[in-house]
């Protein structure tokens, strides 16, 4: 039988290396503080603790993608939406992470919400639709300034939506329409003019030979002619009939 004295030294020693042996994973390092004092991070793999002088602190060095939640936000040119954003950061420095800020992850939440509203009321609605990649640069630049101190390094910020009023949905959408209504009366304009220098050409072309142009009439009459009309009107023009004319008056002379 084993003595109460060798239990007791036996749970002791199992006791004293659970506290004393800490295992981290590949991305995880450990924040040793010793009688309150810092040492240092350490990690991966085996780590020996002295306990109750030591105490650790677990800090991930995995990519985090944080997303923010929608905000209320009143752009430059006064229009209401809602935004929202994703935001990719890691720890750089364990030591600064656990030492310079309480909780990293609430504040770099709390951060990226604040920048992500003043950010895009200091922008237009069209520079917030069209330029969302100079706005996710501008929001990465602002965050990573910030978080730097604490050891976080911010790789990228996408927005992700935005959320417009009925009344803008409804706007836009006229607007969108008008525009494609300007640039469909341009196109024919556009087609209108170059036919009209097409025919001056061909006008140029015909004069000076006005049997081409008696040509060209006829031509158009057999066209008209082709199509199942009941009844057909068109001018007698006096070119055509002139050379006509010219013949009977030289053989009265």
């Amino acid at each position: 039988m084993f003595s109460p004295l060798l239990i007791f030294v036996v749970v002791v020693v199992v006791m004293f290396l659970m506290s004393a042996i800490k295992i981290l994973n590949e991305y995880e390092r450990g924040v040793i503080f010793r009688l309150g004092r810092l040492i240092g991070a350490k990690g991966p793999g085996l780590i020996i603790l002295i306990p109750i002088v030591d105490k650790m602190q677990r800090v991930s060095l995995r990519l985090v993608a944080l997303e923010v939640p929608p905000q209320d936000v009143i752009t430059r040119d006064n229009v209401s939406i809602k935004v929202n954003a994703v935001v990719y950061f890691r720890v750089m420095d364990p030591n600064k992470a656990v030492v310079e800020v309480e909780n990293y992850l609430y504040a770099t939440s709390q951060l990226s919400q604040t920048t992500l509203r003043s950010v895009c009321g200091q922008a237009a609605l069209d520079e917030l639709l069209s330029e969302r990649e100079k706005v996710n640069a501008h929001l990465q630049e602002i965050l990573d300034k910030h978080s730097g101190p604490w050891g976080i390094k911010v790789t990228n910020v996408e927005v992700k939506q935005i959320d417009l009023p009925d009344e803008m949905k409804r706007a836009m959408a006229k607007q969108a329409e008008a525009e494609r209504e300007r640039r469909a009366k341009v196109i024919h304009a556009e087609g209108e003019f170059q036919a009209a220098a097409k025919l001056v050409e061909a006008a140029d072309l015909m004069a000076p030979n006005p049997m081409a142009l008696q040509l060209r009439y006829l031509q158009t009459l057999r066209e008209v002619a082709s199509e199942k009309n009941s009844t057909t009107l068109f001018p007698i023009p006096i070119d055509l009939i002139k050379p006509f004319l010219s013949k009977l008056t030289d053989s009265n002379k």
